[in-house]
C-alpha cells in the first residue's frame, strides 16, 4: 500500500468549493438563476448602468460570456437593458421580477450559509477569518499549536 498523497489545502478547498457550488446550484436552478447568472445580478443591482465590461472584469469572465448570460437574464424578465442594440452604452437595471428572484435567492444562500456553519463551523470560521485578512492585507492567522 502507498502513503496517501501529501495534504493540498487548495486541492481540498477546490473541492469543499465545488461540493457547496453545486448546492447553491441547486437552490437557485429552481428560481431560474445559475450561480454566475446570481452574480451578475447582483452587479446589476448593485451598480446600475454597469457596463458589459465591468461586469465581466468583476465577475472574471469573458464580456462574450456576459452577453449571453444578460441576455438570459433579460430573456427571463429579471433585467432590463434600455438600449438593447450594439454599439450604445448598456443601461442594465435589474427588473422587479429580477429584484423579487434575488430575495429568494438570497434567503436560499443563507439556508446554505446557515447548514455550512452548523456542519462545518471550524472551516467556515477559518475561511472567514482567511478572507477578511486577504481583504484588509493583514497576514493570515495561523492555527493555535497543540
Amino acid at each position: 500500500m502507498t502513503d496517501p498523497p501529501p495534504f493540498s489545502a487548495m486541492l481540498a478547498l477546490l473541492a469543499v468549493s465545488h461540493a457547496w457550488e453545486a448546492d447553491l446550484a441547486a437552490e437557485l436552478r429552481e428560481l431560474g438563476l445559475t450561480p454566475r447568472k446570481y452574480a451578475l445580478l447582483g452587479h446589476i443591482k448593485a451598480t446600475p448602468d454597469i457596463s458589459f465590461s465591468e461586469l465581466a472584469r468583476r465577475s472574471r469572465i469573458s464580456v462574450q460570456s456576459v452577453h449571453v448570460a444578460v441576455k438570459a437574464l433579460s430573456a427571463s424578465g429579471f433585467v432590463d437593458d434600455g438600449t438593447a442594440h450594439a454599439g450604445a452604452a448598456s443601461t442594465l437595471r435589474v427588473s422587479d421580477e429580477g429584484r423579487e428572484a434575488l430575495r429568494h435567492a438570497h434567503r436560499r444562500r443563507e439556508a446554505l450559509d446557515d447548514r455550512m456553519r452548523d456542519t462545518a463551523p471550524e472551516l467556515v470560521t477559518g475561511l472567514e477569518a482567511a478572507v477578511r485578512a486577504l481583504m484588509t492585507g493583514a497576514a493570515t492567522p495561523q492555527p493555535e499549536e497543540q
